[in-house]
């Protein structure tokens, strides 16, 4: 049956290299064998993943594949396209043909392996560990400030019983009983030429011929254990909502001497009751009496500094916004701070008191407005 690698990995079929090789990290380490210990359906998962991922992460395999499905040559199926074979599908076997390996480059692109059989596959050679992706949640001051961090992050870290060998301590190297010690299987496929044979790692010893005589009993022998570690990260000054940090070496340790994979934490930045953030400026208002406004006055205001006095100068109106400079968030990566921008919103009181009426009226009168009555100007704040 015809398999959809790109549903396998869930992408589209315009995917870019890079998309389908974030897509595969997420699938391996969710259905990583040293994750799911004896869940056969997730190491089923796995293969398929690692299967579609071979083929599309290869430019000439993924154009291959695009034209003749994964029943076509190179993919294990029996067909070539279909029944319109080789010709019909208009394969270019020029491709091929350039340089020294000739025709045989062709079984070695479809098959894996050299015509005659005699390649050997390479042995076990250093895996990088995976890279880690961590969420970090801070409040607003925190991300303004920087501030520093102990995160709690559990990977696969190497065995500290067998030293990342997978052997138990003291335990023998023995013969691989499934390639004999050669390092290498051999594979007979039916193909449209006849039979044909490929060499391949073997699958047992990673090509090395010899298994240790009894495997870790901590890490069943795959060389790494899961644990939560304490990784302390200081996050500058001035992150925002959605910044990323990266530490070198602090993802998964790497099996058979390969590097330590890297962690990449996530900052999430809480919003602020008080605060409101534009790039590094910070936007804030303060409300003021209706009288400050026209007379003019100080004002209290709350900044990343702590309170600060703001002088409201004589006939301020609503809405009006002031600029405290240099009082904003510092710059990441450079040098400076931004600025504060304070909205003044005036308040018009909701009630008065008797004496603060007939002052409101005697102030109406000489501004030539209309008090009496009912419906005087004031009326509604004394209930009348």
């Amino acid at each position: 049956m015809a398999k959809d690698y790109y549903s396998v990995l869930g992408v589209s079929k315009t995917a870019t290299d890079q998309d389908i090789k974030k897509a595969y990290r997420k699938l391996a380490l969710q259905y990583h064998p040293d994750k799911n210990t004896g869940d056969k359906e997730s190491e089923a998962k796995f293969k398929e993943v690692n299967e579609a991922y071979e083929v599309l992460s290869d430019k000439q395999k993924r154009s291959t594949y695009d034209q003749f499905g994964s029943a076509g040559p190179g993919f294990g199926g029996s067909g070539f396209g279909g029944a319109q074979g080789f010709g019909a599908q208009g394969f270019d076997f020029s491709s091929f043909n350039g340089g020294a390996g000739g025709f045989a480059d062709i079984f070695e692109t479809f098959f894996g392996g050299g015509g005659s059989g005699q390649r050997r596959g390479a042995k076990r050679g250093p895996q990088a560990g995976d890279d880690i992706e961590f969420e970090l949640k801070l409040t607003f001051e925190e991300a303004a400030f920087g501030v520093e961090k102990e995160l709690s992050v559990t990977k696969f870290v190497s065995c500290s019983r067998c030293h990342a060998t997978g052997a138990e301590p003291g335990s023998k190297s023995i013969t691989c009983k499934t390639c004999g010690g050669t390092g290498e299987v051999r594979v007979i496929r039916q193909t449209l030429f006849g039979q044909m044979a490929s060499v391949n790692p073997c699958g047992e010893c990673y090509g090395e011929g010899r298994v240790h005589e009894q495997k870790c009993t901590i890490c069943n022998g795959s060389t790494r254990v899961r644990k939560t570690e304490k990784i302390r990260v200081k996050i500058p000054a001035g992150v925002d909502n959605d910044s990323t940090v990266r530490l070198n070496g602090k993802g998964e340790d790497g099996r058979f001497g390969g590097p330590a994979g890297d962690l990449y934490v996530h900052i999430r930045v809480a919003p602020s009751k008080v605060f409101v953030r534009n790039g590094y400026d910070v936007h804030s208002e303060v409300h003021v009496h209706m009288l400050q406004a026209v007379l003019g006055g100080a004002v209290n205001v709350q900044t990343l500094k702590g309170d600060m006095e703001l002088k409201v100068p004589a006939g301020t109106q609503s809405g009006r916004v002031f600029k405290l400079k240099e009082l904003g968030i510092e710059k990441l990566r450079s040098s400076g701070l931004g600025d504060h921008y304070v909205k003044v919103i005036v308040d018009i009181p909701m009630k008065v008191s008797r004496k603060e009426k007939d002052l409101y009226d005697q102030l109406a009168k000489e501004a030539g407005l209309e008090t009496k009555g009912k419906d005087g100007l004031f009326s509604k704040f004394m209930g009348n």
